[in-house]
């Protein structure tokens, strides 16, 4: 029962729950098309990244599969921030690629993804590289190096919860916190 004037509190049922988290799983286009049309091969990138954001301590990795082999990148910086560390991975793997490939991005970053699928990009590059509450978009300088590649890249986007058992994802950010680490230790 609800009282007058209160709006209705919706609960979704399972059967829901499970149909959201098959739709996460499905891959999104990025909003950035490559200039030419990519017929190339076939990619699935995986990339994390991991930050100790009082030190600043940062690592990122990749893997990539293609036709059954695996390259695994990774790398660290200092003075840097988880979402760069994720940026970072991503544009690393894309970069190792010698011709246009279709590349499957599987990543359990929001804001990676969202900014390719729900065009947050484009809305940034209409407002001169600021936000919709007019700050300077961070990271400037990563996103326009992964612009430069989303045009020679088929790019999708498929998100995966993080920390939940999904063997890559769980192996790129093993890596990532290691790279991390040795910032640390050194």
């Amino acid at each position: 029962m609800t009282r007058p004037g209160a709006k209705p509190q919706f609960r979704k049922s399972a059967a829901q729950k499970a149909q959201d988290a098959a739709r996460d799983l499905l891959p999104i286009k990025a909003g950035i098309q490559p200039d030419v049309p990519v017929a190339g091969e076939q990619v699935e990138l995986y990339s994390d990244g991991a930050c100790d954001t009082q030190a600043g301590h940062g690592g990122w990795a990749t893997i990539l599969n293609y036709k059954g082999q695996e390259l695994i990148l990774s790398g660290n910086e200092e003075g840097t921030t988880n979402n760069r560390m994720e940026l970072r991975g991503l544009l690393e793997g894309l970069l190792v690629l010698k011709r246009p490939c279709q590349v499957r991005v599987v990543t359990d970053s929001q804001y990676l993804r969202k900014a390719f699928t729900d065009g947050w990009i484009l809305k940034w590059q209409r407002n001169g590289w600021k936000t919709a509450g007019g700050d300077p978009v961070k990271n400037q300088d990563l996103w326009e190096e992964l612009i430069a590649q989303a045009r020679i890249h088929a790019l999708t986007f498929v998100w995966v919860r993080g920390h939940n058992g999904h063997g890559e994802n769980e192996r790129v950010d093993v890596l990532a916190v290691q790279e991390r680490k040795k910032l640390r230790a050194g």
